[in-house]
C-alpha cells in the first residue's frame, strides 16, 4: 500500500506537495470515487487513480543535472513565451525543476519526475548544501562576511548559519567575489542577504548541489544522474 499523494508524485504529475493540493481541491479520483482527504492509501497494482479525469500510470523515474544558462526561466511553461529549463532537456517524460533559479542566475539545477525526492530536497528543513558564487558591487568587508556566516534577517526572518569566504576583490572595478554555502532555499535569498548589507549582486551562479558539481557541463548542457547519486541524495535528505 502507498499513500495517494506519493503515488501521484511518482507518476510525474506534480511534486508531493502539489499532489496534496490536487487531492484537497477534489481533482483526484480513486476507482471512480472522488478523494479529498489526505492520508488515503492505495494499491498501485490494483487501484485506478485519475487526476483531472486523466488515468495515471507510474513512469520510470528520471533525474537530470542541468547547467542552467542565463536568460532561461525555471518553470515548466512561461506565459510570456520565454525559454524554460524544460526546453533544454530532450525527453518525452514529464519533468519539472527542483527548486528555482532566477532568470539571470546560472548554474546547477536538478530536474526530475520523482516528486518524492523533489519534495525532500525542497523542504525548509532540508540539510542539503547548495554552494553559490556571487559577484557583488563593492568591496565586501570582513565584518560583513562574519554577519553572513552568522545569519542575516531578511523578510523578518534570520537566515541559518552559512559557510562564507571572500574569494577575490577587484579594487579597480570595485567588485568582490564571494563563495557561500547554504542549505535553505528562501526566495532570492543570496541577493537579499547581500542587499541587507548594502551590496548589490551583479552575477550569481550555483556551483554545487550537495556533492553534484558542473564539471564537464557547459551552460545549457545536462547529464543523467546515476542510481548511486540519487541514493546519496535520498540519504542526505533523510539525515
Amino acid at each position: 500500500m502507498e499513500r495517494l499523494q506519493k503515488y501521484i508524485a511518482s507518476c510525474g504529475v506534480a511534486s508531493r506537495r502539489k499532489a496534496e493540493e490536487l487531492i484537497t481541491e477534489g481533482k483526484v479520483q480513486v476507482n471512480g470515487r472522488k478523494v479529498t482527504e489526505l492520508g488515503v492509501k492505495i494499491n498501485p497494482q490494483k487501484d485506478k487513480v485519475k487526476v483531472n479525469g486523466q488515468l495515471l500510470a507510474q513512469e520510470k523515474p528520471v533525474y537530470y543535472l542541468l547547467n542552467k544558462p542565463k536568460g532561461v526561466v525555471t518553470t515548466t511553461n512561461d506565459e510570456k513565451g520565454r525559454n524554460t529549463v524544460i526546453d533544454l532537456i530532450e525527453t518525452n517524460t514529464r519533468i519539472y525543476p527542483v527548486g528555482r533559479l532566477d532568470y539571470d542566475t546560472t548554474g546547477a539545477l536538478i530536474l526530475t519526475n520523482d516528486g518524492n525526492l523533489a519534495n525532500l530536497l525542497m523542504r525548509p528543513d532540508s540539510q542539503v548544501d547548495k554552494t553559490y558564487i556571487a559577484k557583488v558591487k563593492g568591496i565586501v568587508q570582513i565584518p560583513d562576511i562574519q554577519k553572513l556566516r552568522n545569519g542575516i534577517i531578511i523578510d523578518g526572518v534570520k537566515t541559518k548559519k552559512a559557510s562564507v569566504r571572500l574569494k577575490s576583490v577587484d579594487k579597480k572595478k570595485e567588485t568582490s567575489t564571494v563563495v557561500l554555502t547554504i542549505h535553505e532555499g528562501k526566495n532570492h535569498q543570496i541577493k537579499k542577504m547581500f542587499e541587507s548589507l548594502g551590496y548589490k549582486v551583479i552575477k550569481l551562479r550555483r556551483e554545487k548541489i550537495a556533492f553534484l558539481d558542473l564539471k564537464g557541463l557547459m551552460p545549457g548542457e545536462y547529464r543523467n544522474l546515476s542510481i548511486k547519486e540519487v541514493k546519496v541524495l535520498y540519504s542526505l535528505c533523510k539525515k
